[in-house]
């Protein structure tokens, strides 16, 4: 499988990794685009073996799958960089933030086969929580493809587009508040005079094991939820960041499309 990156910033350079680790496709089968002072970027794609251009329509050229890998608001510039060059043979996945598909659909030619994605950090160390929606043009194989490739950096689920938002921000803050929820028990580790690794190593533990407690019980998940929740001012925290995450990625998608651009410069996620 050709696979192409439009942006080879951490997370593309994460699922290349993943891909090739996988043995779905090999790095002299990868191509990444990204902005010729992205030194970082250049260096990263070279030692996986890949090949590395500053050219949106090279990689579209060059690849069967094309991972759109920018910020939401240089979306607009890369569509319109490869639109010339996009055809039936080409399958876009987008993991810009934000981005509806009817824009995207838009931006190429009819019945160009696009696919949205929203993976979350931890899929940098092959640990990922993804889900998808595909266009109106995209296959049952083309879903499949998706499939294959983001469960190479951890899960990957087909849901609803309008749960993207909503999914878009959990991903992009859950596990920050997790991180942050599990620094909040180290006071009370050193309290016990317990090493950090000991700390750490229990805190994992710990939310491992809650986890698959909420998951295999047979009391109602909600109740062991709030039971365990309902005190803690934390909660309260995580839902109004939560919905300040929700409403970002609304925002995000009603202005990228449609605002001119300013700069052709290739930004890398």
């Amino acid at each position: 499988m050709k696979v192409g990156f439009i942006g080879a910033g951490k997370m593309a350079q994460a699922m290349a990794k993943g891909f090739i680790s996988s043995g779905l496709t090999k790095g002299s089968n990868i191509v990444g685009s990204c902005a010729p002072q992205d030194v970082q970027c250049v260096e990263e794609f070279k030692t996986m073996g890949a090949k590395i251009t500053f050219d949106n329509k090279e990689v579209t050229l060059n690849s069967e799958v094309i991972i759109l890998a920018v910020k939401p608001h240089i979306v607009p510039v890369a569509l319109n960089d490869i639109k010339p060059v996009f055809n039936e043979s080409n399958l876009l996945i987008s993991v810009a933030g934000g981005v509806p598909i009817k824009n995207m659909e838009q931006a190429l030619p009819k019945n160009s086969r696009i696919i949205r994605a929203m993976p979350n950090t931890p899929a940098l160390v092959r640990q990922g929580a993804s889900v998808f929606v595909r266009g109106s043009s995209a296959s049952d194989q083309d879903a499949q493809t998706v499939i294959n490739l983001f469960k190479s950096v951890g899960t990957c689920e087909e849901v609803p587009e309008y749960l993207l938002d909503g999914i878009t921000g959990l991903s992009g803050s859950g596990p920050a508040y997790i991180i942050r929820l599990k620094y909040l028990q180290n006071p009370h580790g050193m309290w016990m005079y317990l090493e950090t690794e000991g700390i750490m190593y229990t805190s994992i533990g710990n939310g491992t094991g809650a986890l698959l407690l909420i998951t295999t019980s047979r009391r109602g998940k909600e109740e062991i939820i709030i039971n365990g929740l309902q005190t803690n001012w934390y909660l309260h925290t995580m839902v109004l960041e939560h919905m300040k995450r929700i409403a970002r990625s609304r925002t995000i998608g009603s202005r990228c499309i449609n605002r001119p651009s300013m700069s052709r410069d290739i930004d890398s996620r």
